[in-house]
Parts: C-alpha cells; sequence; structure tokens
C-alpha cells in the first residue's frame, strides 16, 4: 500500500509540473489557480463537516495548519506557476525543486533533533547528481531571465518551511482536515491577489475548465494529501527523497508533450535518482525494523528521521 502511494505521489505531483506549463499559455496563472482552489474548497468543508472528521480538532492546531498551508500549498503553487510563466522550463522547475530533500537532511538535525545516516547522505547525493544529470540539457532551453530561478527555489523554500511546521506540531489532525485547512486559506489568499489583479473572473473556455478540474483532482487533492499521508507514514527523509524521482518523471513528460531533450545523459540520470532513492528508502526500512525489535523508546531518543512519524 506504501508503495502504490508512493508511486502514486510522484505521478501527481510531477503532474503539477506539466499542468501549470500547458494551462497558462493562454490563461493569467492566478486565474487558473483561484479556479483550481476555490471549488475545491467548497467541496472539502462540506465533506470535512459532514462526515464531523473535524470533530475534536483543537482550534490551535487548526491555526497552525493554516499556517502550513501559506506556506506548503499557497506559496509553494504560486512560486512555481509564476517561475513557469516567466519561461523557467519545466525541467528546470523541477531540479531546483528537487534540491529540497538536501536541505532537508541538512535542516533535520538542529530543528528536529533527528540524524540522517551515512547511507543516507550518499543516497541522497546520488539522487542530486541524477536529478542535476537529468535537466541539465533542459536548463540551457529556457528562455527566462536569471533572476527568474530564483522563483523555483522559493517555492522549494515555502515547502520546506511548511514541512518542518507540520512535523513540529505536537498534535495532527486527520488528513482530509489538514487537505481542508490548506486549500481553503490557499483559496482565500488567491481572491484576494486575483481581485487585486483583475484577474479573477474565469474564461467560458470549457479548456480552461479541464485544466482547473485536472489541477484540482491531480496536483492538489492526490499529491497533496499523499505528501501529508506519506510524511506522517514514512517520515521525512525518505518522503523527501522521493522527490528526486519528481524531476525524471517531470523531464519525460517534458519529453513527449515539449519536445525537451532526452539524452543518454539523461537515462544516465534516471538510473542515479532511482539507485539514490532506494539506498534512502532500504536503509529507512532496516532501521525502522530494527527499532521496532528493540521496542518504544523515549521521546529525547530520536535519532533517524523515521523516529518522528
Amino acid at each position: 500500500m506504501t508503495a502504490l502511494a508512493a508511486a502514486a505521489f510522484v505521478a501527481s505531483w510531477s503532474s503539477g509540473f506539466v499542468i501549470a506549463a500547458v494551462a497558462t499559455v493562454d490563461e493569467s496563472a492566478t486565474t487558473l489557480l483561484v479556479w483550481r482552489f476555490v471549488p475545491l474548497a467548497i467541496v472539502l468543508l462540506v465533506v470535512t463537516v459532514a462526515t464531523g472528521a473535524a470533530r475534536g480538532v483543537a482550534r490551535t492546531e487548526l491555526r497552525q495548519q493554516a499556517v502550513v498551508g501559506l506556506f506548503a500549498q499557497f506559496g509553494y503553487c504560486l512560486f512555481v506557476y509564476a517561475a513557469i510563466v516567466a519561461g523557467v522550463t519545466t525541467g528546470a522547475t523541477a531540479l531546483i525543486d528537487a534540491v529540497q530533500p538536501l536541505v532537508v537532511a541538512v535542516l533535520v538535525g538542529p530543528l528536529l533533533g533527528l540524524r540522517v545516516r551515512g547511507s543516507q547522505w550518499v543516497g541522497l547525493g546520488a539522487g542530486a547528481l541524477g536529478v542535476a544529470l537529468v535537466v541539465r540539457s533542459q536548463l540551457g532551453s529556457s528562455q527566462a531571465q536569471p533572476l527568474a530561478y530564483v522563483l523555483p527555489a522559493l517555492a522549494m523554500a515555502c515547502l520546506v518551511v511548511g514541512t518542518f511546521v507540520e512535523r513540529r506540531s505536537q498534535r495532527r489532525p486527520p488528513v482530509l482536515v489538514t487537505l481542508t485547512v490548506h486549500v481553503a486559506v490557499t483559496a482565500a489568499a488567491l481572491v484576494v491577489i486575483a481581485c487585486a489583479t483583475g484577474t479573477l473572473a474565469p474564461p467560458a473556455s470549457l479548456d480552461f475548465w479541464l485544466a482547473a478540474v485536472v489541477a484540482a483532482l491531480c496536483p492538489t487533492m492526490a499529491a497533496y494529501g499523499l505528501y501529508w499521508w506519506l510524511l506522517r507514514r514514512v517520515g521525512i527523509t525518505a518522503l523527501n527523497a522521493l522527490l528526486f524521482l519528481v524531476a525524471p518523471v517531470t523531464a519525460t513528460a517534458g519529453f513527449v508533450l515539449f519536445g525537451e531533450p532526452l539524452t543518454v545523459v539523461t537515462l544516465i540520470g534516471f538510473v542515479l535518482c532511482g539507485g539514490g532513492v532506494a539506498v534512502v528508502l532500504v536503509s529507512e526500512v532496516r532501521t525502522s525494523t530494527g527499532e521496532a525489535g528493540r521496542g518504544p523508546r523515549q521521546v529525547g531518543d530520536r535519532t533517524s528521521a523515521g523516529a518522528l512519524v
């Protein structure tokens, strides 16, 4: 189940870059984002209230999740779309986004009191090299200004901040409640921006609404729902290692849909990415199995990224 969820996560997260590139050709990115999130926010609020999923969730938890949503969903999506509109290719955006696991690996120690093992550093390093090879040729094909490459870096930083805020929380509401809060605050923030920029009114285009529906279901419901579920299931280091696979999948989609280059160097990068992810996940499974055999430990004795789930 976890393996299938991981595969679905990689596919749905990658789809966000492709949808952004396809759907913003003729329409404003803000308009698409508004109508991607507002209808979904209404549906999720109705479902959450009808099922009573938020019953017993404290207001402090909801406020904390609102902060997480502003960073991990609103900030991330806004900067990714801005980068692609500015001319940064899907592969280059995915490359910069894929730096996140290394940033997380560096920060888990001082911020969460966890230890990234040596084998995981090897896997993360191999994955980083693979990602660089995968999108190397695509960087040269972009017409974006150098400053535009700051935008995907800001998107990555927003997701890192949101992830760490969520991991530091003492109690976590159900994934449905988490996703509902994130989507609702993102929709509210986007409506404010759209009203201020005059981009709120949607076009009467079937293609636009099809893109909005697909974006709501795949990179929002599926990708973010699986992101938070897997974060609690496999731990922060293993989840972020899966993000290394997003760049190869995005590069493949870019080759098929946009004619972006796919060379032997790219294929070597694919192998390195897969190998890096495998090293991190195998190390995580072995450590979790060993810890389960030794029994529960004290909270202050958490030494692995998988121990804080």
